[in-house]
């Protein structure tokens, strides 16, 4: 399922051109247009769902692989550890109503903080 109007749908559709990192048969990676750190990367849904309650669930084993082969990557660029943040309905600061995740890479004493 497609949503016109969303930005992701129209990455995953190549209606929109990133520098993809990485994609499997349901997911994309890509650079944050917004980085809160050097190297933070999208991982979205090539299909539409709003939030990850919506996901199915099938999904799931997909999804972790496409996380541990990102983060691989991460750490042969020299990452020392990574976050991964996914954010569901506005109060808890999703944007895009299209579900995603952030993966920052980080470094040792990168002094970055969440909050």
């Amino acid at each position: 399922m497609i949503h016109k109007d969303c930005i992701f749908c129209k990455i995953a559709q190549k209606e929109i051109h990133v520098r993809s990192v990485y994609e499997s048969d349901n997911f994309i990676v890509f650079p944050d247009a917004n980085p809160k750190v050097e190297g933070h990367l999208l991982i979205i849904l090539k299909s539409h769902y709003s939030n990850i309650i919506d996901m199915p669930a099938t999904l799931g084993q997909e999804l972790i692989d496409v996380i541990k082969k990102v983060a691989a990557i991460q750490f042969d660029n020299g990452a020392d550890g990574f976050n991964l943040v996914q954010n569901n309905f506005p109060a808890a600061g999703q944007v895009v109503m299209h579900a995603h995740f952030h993966l920052l890479p980080r470094k040792q004493d990168d002094g970055f903080k969440f909050m």
